[in-house]
């Protein structure tokens, strides 16, 4: 039984969703996403709500059931009030700023590492060591996010890097000196 796909998504009043065969289309005042529509479910909009069924209780139909409730219901929020992803650079002379489209971070390499902003996300700098991810489509903020992080990932020593600003960096003790 598949506790998530039963839950019903409560569209908001903005928010039009239009099902075809394969693929449910969800637009809203920030723009418009597609999300898959798997074989076996099946989407209806009943009084501004969002219901999915199953046709049979398989384990692969009920496991895409809560899949499919799920990714729709990231669209709805996604279209509605947007996804962000917050970053934090530490470091001595590490910082990040804003060129034209592109984020131009200084991280202690001997070049400027350069991060084209991609299509549907908006990266803001508020001050030199903040970096703010955000867009519509949850799955695109994640992975830019992590592209960005992946440049220079937080070590354990210093904590040095950058990293998600709710992220906890266990750190290890150095050397100690010979007695």
């Amino acid at each position: 039984m598949s506790r998530v796909g039963k839950n019903i998504i409560k569209l908001p009043a903005k928010v039009e969703v239009k099902a075809d065969a394969e693929t449910l289309t969800i637009k809203g005042p920030l723009g418009e996403l597609k999300t898959p529509l798997y074989e076996g479910v099946s989407a209806n909009v009943e009084n501004g709500e969002l219901v999915f069924t199953r046709k049979s209780e398989d384990q692969k139909t009920v496991a895409l059931h809560g899949l499919v409730r799920s990714l729709a219901m990231n669209c709805v929020k996604g279209v509605t009030t947007g996804w962000e992803k917050n970053l934090e650079i530490t470091g001595v002379g590490y910082r990040a700023q804003k060129r034209g489209k592109d984020l131009v971070m200084a991280l202690g390499y001997s070049h400027e590492v350069v991060f084209p902003e991609p299509n549907g996300i908006k990266i803001d700098v508020a001050d030199q060591l903040k970096i703010k991810v955000s867009g519509i489509d949850r799955q695109l903020v994640g992975q830019v996010a992590a592209d960005i992080r992946s440049k220079r990932p937080p070590e354990p020593y210093k904590g040095k890097g950058i990293k998600y600003q709710n992220e906890y960096i266990r750190r290890k003790a150095g050397k100690t000196g010979k007695k």
